[in-house]
């Protein structure tokens, strides 16, 4: 008898043409859900004038524009009369939300309504987004409460890693959490495939073969503490150490970091590259860079990381940081303390002696690297388990 094929809903708030970390999480659990004999279809608010292309289905609703955060829209729903016409004849085995908040609202009704199972994967720290956004503790964990009350009204909650996991008890939540990691859709390049994508990255950003490539891939924006790195740079050539930095992305912070690498006189070592839509581009930088540096403490399972060590670029974390989780010093990576001395130390160390770089690059790739593909046959069959359980 032939497998019955599953109708999977995905939800959340950010979904191509803008592509955060969940995004790109989102978009792989679809893409590969999709070859594996089932039907997932994302929901995630309109974007004026894009037009979806994917090979599963994609159901938009209506938004607005963010105030402050110009890359996302504000999903609203309960205000697009289409929806309800087009989930009637939807028959959905499991939901998955990303995102506890328009997404996943939306999540919570269908449920109720399709009397289907519903998992939440918890992804980000949102109090940090809170208070970023309104300097105030108070408003911060009143807002926190709401985003937990999402959390408790799930049948199953996931984390991306174990660090993830303790992040969400210490705002409050009390029930079972279940791990499950995020992956990369890059497929590793062999010598002969890096050698031939470093002379891409160094003929298009006219840079000498010789010369140590850093790089920091991710959204610009002083949570991810890209102060610190640039600060660090900033020691790196007061030592006279040949360098270059690519940062790759876009954000709210970007004029302020542009102005600072000015003010530093760091303007010839430092290429903001922008947001790079051009996997094959992108993958090439990975592959060019000598080391990735991510001393974030706001990020908890950074797909980056696993892209970077994909293409055998090591990554610099700050150790104890949920973006650490797995990653041993000199091993497969390599960790620092919270400070622009501590990262510029690590980096100048980890460039003066290439075999180690080698070698921990290497080991990253063996040990930190997951491709989609595997962890969605996993999640599939996890999905598969809930269902007979809740049946």
């Amino acid at each position: 008898m032939e497998e019955k094929k599953l109708t999977i809903g995905l939800f959340n708030d950010s979904f191509p043409p803008f592509m955060d970390g969940v995004a790109n999480t989102v978009y792989n659990y679809a893409r590969c859900l999709n070859k594996l004999n089932t039907n997932p279809v994302v929901f995630t608010p309109a974007v004026p004038g894009y037009i979806d292309r994917e090979d599963f289905e994609v159901i938009r609703y209506f938004s607005l524009p963010m105030p402050r955060r110009s890359t996302y829209r504000l999903g609203i729903s309960r205000l697009d009369f289409s929806l309800p016409k087009k989930i009637k004849d939807i028959h959905f085995d499991i939901l998955h939300a990303h995102s506890p908040f328009s997404a996943g609202r939306l999540a919570l009704r269908i449920a109720k309504k399709k009397r289907v199972p519903l998992i939440a994967t918890f992804h980000s720290k949102f109090y940090d987004d809170f208070y970023q956004e309104t300097h105030s503790r108070l408003i911060s964990k009143a807002m926190l409460s709401v985003v937990i009350n999402f959390f408790n009204q799930c049948d199953l909650v996931w984390a991306v890693n174990n660090a993830t996991a303790e992040t969400l008890r210490s705002y409050g939540f009390k029930k079972k959490i279940e791990v499950a990691y995020n992956g990369s859709d890059f497929i590793p390049p062999d010598e002969n495939e890096k050698e031939r994508l470093r002379r891409i990255v160094n003929e298009k950003y006219k840079i000498e073969p010789d010369i140590p490539l850093l790089l920091f891939v991710g959204q610009h924006i002083w949570q991810k503490n890209v102060r610190t790195i640039i600060e660090a740079l900033d020691i790196i050539k007061k030592k006279n150490i040949r360098f270059k930095m690519i940062f790759v992305g876009k954000g709210d912070a970007e004029e302020d970091m542009r102005k600072m690498v000015q003010n530093l006189n760091l303007v010839e070592d430092v290429i903001f590259a922008g947001f790079m839509s051009d996997r094959e581009m992108l993958k090439a930088i990975y592959s060019r860079s000598s080391l990735f540096l991510f001393p974030s403490i706001y990020d908890n399972a950074p797909i980056v990381l696993q892209e970077a060590a994909a293409c055998e670029c090591p990554g610099v974390l700050v150790e104890g940081s949920n973006a650490s989780e797995g990653v041993k010093d000199g091993y497969n990576g390599f960790l620092i303390n919270n400070s622009k001395e501590s990262l510029a130390e690590k980096v100048i160390l980890a460039i003066k002696n290439k075999e180690l770089l080698k070698e921990v690059g290497r080991n990253a790739r063996n040990t930190i690297f997951k491709p989609w593909e595997k962890v969605l046959a996993e999640i599939k069959e996890r999905y598969i388990e809930i269902i007979k359980n809740w049946r």
